[in-house]
């Protein structure tokens, strides 16, 4: 078999984790930072031979599940992005926003499944629906944050919670999603468009 880009990433992903499996800063925020990228991974693989999306959707959608897996190892508060948080003066380390950003790239691919397969009568809802989508799963996962946070080991919980004494941590993740969702429909119709050009110039 002819291994494509999206077995590459597939593979880079695989080694990747192993190797920031050894020795994570707390192991019970590495299982449950990781245990949803595990999913999103197992997912993306098993419907693989049911429907491919682009090298871009694939590309964007592995942003996340690398910084997430990176965040994993550290803890998102620790992770070495010094340089970024002194360049712009920031108080706190934004790691987390940035990948709370990178979320919503996933709304890339789920326009282009709902272009592909046209299971919209409507051009709007390719990119009302991918934001709404993730707007609704940006509240949902604050929830289990939350949860977690308060039932479960109390060190691993405020790890996993991320806040940095922010009280408004979680609107401005939620924020942060739906800003990359945005950004990524933007791309989408940008991306869109060249192509129809490109098929008529043919």
């Amino acid at each position: 078999m002819k291994l494509k880009f999206p077995h590459y990433l597939f593979i880079i992903y695989i080694v990747f984790f192993l190797l920031l499996a050894i020795n994570p800063y707390d192991r019970t925020v590495w299982w449950t930072e990781n245990i949803p990228i595990m999913i999103i991974v197992f997912l993306l693989a098993v419907t693989y031979n049911k429907f491919q999306f682009s090298n871009t959707s694939y590309l964007l959608m592995s942003v996340l599940i690398f910084m997430h897996t990176i965040g994993g190892y550290y803890t998102f508060a620790r992770v070495p992005f010094d340089f970024v948080t002194n360049f712009f003066g920031f108080e706190r380390n934004n790691y987390d926003r940035l990948a709370h950003f990178s979320v919503g790239f996933y709304t890339y691919a789920f326009a282009e499944y709902l272009n592909v397969k046209k299971a919209a009568n409507e051009k709007w809802i390719i990119y009302v629906l991918p934001l709404v989508f993730i707007m609704a799963l940006a509240g949902a996962y604050e929830i289990f944050e939350w949860i977690y946070a308060i039932t479960g080991d109390p060190t691993a919980g405020i790890e996993v919670l991320g806040s940095q004494g922010d009280i408004w941590d979680a609107q401005k993740d939620m924020l942060s999603d739906t800003l990359g969702a945005i950004v990524a429909l933007i791309f989408f119709k940008l991306s869109k468009k060249k192509l129809s050009k490109n098929s008529k110039e043919i």
